[in-house]
């Protein structure tokens, strides 16, 4: 089977200080560079730093947060912390190390 390099969404993300510059090629056709990519639900940047993950993860725990306030009407503390625990906290936890 021949690797279809049409369909491929390719692209080069350039990590250290050396060839920046330097552009790629797959058969003929330019991967694109990018500075910031999301793969298995992790987002990796040229700086590997995690601020794009640990920004990623709060604001999909704001969300989750905000549809917990918006559709339960009866907070009891038990169920609230319950909610938290199966609800935001694996958002909160997954790839951050911070």
């Amino acid at each position: 089977m021949e690797f279809n390099v049409d369909k491929c969404n390719c692209k080069v993300m350039h990590i250290g200080g050396r060839d920046e510059n330097s552009t790629y090629y797959m058969e003929g056709n330019e991967l694109t560079k990018v500075s910031c990519e999301k793969d298995l639900g992790v987002w990796i940047s040229a700086d590997l730093k995690c601020s794009k993950q640990c920004m990623y993860a709060f604001s999909t725990a704001t969300k989750v947060l905000g549809m917990i306030k918006r559709t339960i009407r009866f907070k009891d503390k038990t169920e609230m912390m319950s909610l938290n625990k199966t609800l935001v906290r694996p958002h909160v936890e997954y790839c951050i190390s911070a």
